[in-house]
């Protein structure tokens, strides 16, 4: 017996593991030297002490009870426990029993593990176990794991948690401005505020990218809207990442345990639903879930997947809007408009599908399909005799960063033997600004293949005058917000003039949209604007109508 407690106190003080030696009730007996370290508690200070004591300001008291329930051996991903000094500190927990003759539990063996490492075995670095590489933050495991305990708990106790998982809004800015690093020091910054803001009892974690998530439990649900309105203040305050201010806004979507899931899962998809409705209303602020969302998250994924079988079973049709010459009403060209005809649904508005397309990243394809049937549309025309007429197409921003937007518009131009003279392509203000350096430097290869260069709805976005001059572009386009009432309201109207006055002394042309009125008519014309576009001359119309407008103006 006394060798055998010689051996069992040897492999104790020899283990780097912290072990925890208890009576069946949980009162300590005794802990190994890597636990004292661990803890910061020394063998005098917690000997005869109840083990719960480590535990139980932390976790939930019927939590702690449970770790003594039976001699089950159980292993605990991610466990709370107290040091000396106060502080919490994050294990894992392993308990197993030592049992008497009767088979019945004497002594409880309890083995934590302060700090999990794994090895990557290319590069040798190691990493936490269950942590964020990036941020150190506890990652999704952890937060399952977590999330699972407080749902066991909150069923006892007939209590609630919520589930705050948060986007950072607009954050590729930060990345396209700045830089990778810039974002990543952001990111750390974050889990940061995050970490300083939640109490002892939540836990914070990152999932993936920019996105962030709180568990909380909660008495009642203005409890997860004070720890939303925590974290959206804390990060509006300024980042300083490169010696500049940056100023950025959280997203946040709310699920709250037992009314929208049972699990973590069914409370991850409810958060992440309710959190894009926050983004899509603008951004910083918080919104809760509510059982509509599902059904329109389902209806967007169903959209989505109907979009990839459009491209493929070519249910998209181009619409031609003329850009009629007020002096002689002329068409000179046109704007190629995209329009979804599907077999089962109809006609599908612009404004249901582009939004999804853009954020599916399925606009690329769009994009490219667009300008190969307008190249091919307008040589069509050529070769039937029509007069040669300039169609402009529209490249979203997302197309006009890729990096083969040079050789989309190659291709399109080859094989279609369309002359690049008779394409535009047009941008608007807000996709240059963030990196104009290099989007000078794409502009001028377009403008080097020879196509035309436009800015659409000019006056609406950055307007910037000082790189106005720098911008490689043969054309402005004025927005409708300032033609629509030019008829009446003098500083519009004066707006307008001035545009067109610049148009003309950068020696580009200008076209103005969204003229329905006579009276803009009268106007455009009298201040001297080259092209006009707008249902005062045509809507936009199929490649027969637009034909026929051809032939009838043309002739």
């Amino acid at each position: 017996m006394v060798e055998t407690e010689a051996l069992f106190s040897a492999v104790l003080d020899a283990t780097a593991d912290a072990v925890m030696v208890t009576d069946k009730a949980g009162t300590i007996r005794r802990i190994n030297p890597a636990f004292q370290k661990l803890t910061g508690f020394d063998p005098a200070t917690l000997v005869g002490r109840d083990a719960r004591e480590l535990f139980s300001e932390i976790n939930d008291a019927e939590f702690c009870d449970g770790l003594w329930d039976d001699g089950a051996p159980r292993h605990y991903p991610s466990v709370r426990s107290k040091h000396a000094d106060g502080r919490a500190q994050v294990h894992a927990l392993s308990m197993t029993s030592i049992n008497d003759v009767a088979g019945q539990p004497s002594q409880f063996v309890a083995v934590i593990l302060s700090e999990s490492f794994q090895t990557d075995a290319e590069t040798g670095e190691s990493r936490r176990i269950g942590h964020d590489a990036l941020t150190g933050l506890p990652d999704r495991s952890i937060l399952a794991d977590r999330v699972g305990q407080n749902i066991l708990n909150a069923k006892r106790a007939n209590k609630s948690i919520a589930l705050l998982v948060m986007g950072l809004d607009r954050f590729t800015l930060v990345n396209d401005a700045l830089g990778y690093a810039a974002g990543d020091q952001m990111l750390k910054e974050v889990a940061d505020r995050l970490a300083k803001v939640i109490r002892v009892s939540d836990t914070a974690a990152r999932l993936d990218g920019d996105k962030f998530a709180v568990m909380t439990p909660i008495s009642a649900i203005d409890d997860s809207v004070i720890v939303a309105e925590k974290v959206l203040n804390a990060i509006k305050k300024p980042f300083m990442l490169k010696g500049e201010e940056v100023f950025i806004t959280f997203s946040i979507g709310i699920s709250i345990y037992p009314t929208d899931g049972e699990d973590f899962d069914d409370l991850l998809k409810d958060s992440l639903s309710a959190m894009q409705y926050a983004k899509q209303d603008g951004g910083s602020q918080y919104r809760f879930f509510a059982s509509d969302m599902n059904a329109k998250a389902k209806n967007r994924l169903a959209l989505e997947k109907r979009m990839r079988n459009a491209l493929v079973n070519e249910e998209f049709v181009l619409y031609y809007q003329p850009k009629v010459e007020p002096k002689t009403d002329r068409v000179k060209g046109a704007e190629a408009l995209i329009r979804w005809i599907d077999p089962v649904h109809c006609f599908i508005n612009p404004g249901e599908f582009i939004p999804v397309a853009e954020e599916t990243g399925l606009i690329v394809d769009i994009g490219t399909w667009v300008m190969r049937k307008a190249c091919f549309q307008i040589k069509a025309w050529q070769d039937a005799g029509y007069g040669p007429i300039k169609i402009s197409v529209n490249v979203s921003s997302m197309q006009f960063k890729a990096k083969d937007l040079l050789d989309v518009v190659k291709s399109a131009l080859n094989d279609s033997g369309l002359e690049a003279k008779w394409l535009e392509l047009e941008i608007t203000e807000s996709m240059l600004m963030n990196d104009v350096e290099g989007a000078i430097a794409r502009m001028q290869a377009v403008r080097d293949l020879g196509c035309d260069l436009s800015i659409d709805d000019f006056g609406t976005g950055y307007s910037s005058l000082s790189y106005l001059g720098r911008f490689p572009i043969t054309t402005l386009k004025i927005d409708r917000a300032f033609i629509k009432d030019v008829q009446e309201n003098p500083n519009t109207a004066e707006i307008a003039r001035a545009i067109i006055g610049l148009s003309r002394g950068l020696n580009l042309e200008v076209v103005a949209e969204g003229a329905e009125l006579k009276e803009h008519i009268d106007f455009l014309k009298e201040n001297g604007c080259d092209s006009i576009q707008g249902f005062f001359y045509s809507k936009p119309l199929t490649v027969k109508d637009f034909e026929a407008k051809l032939t009838k103006i043309n002739v």
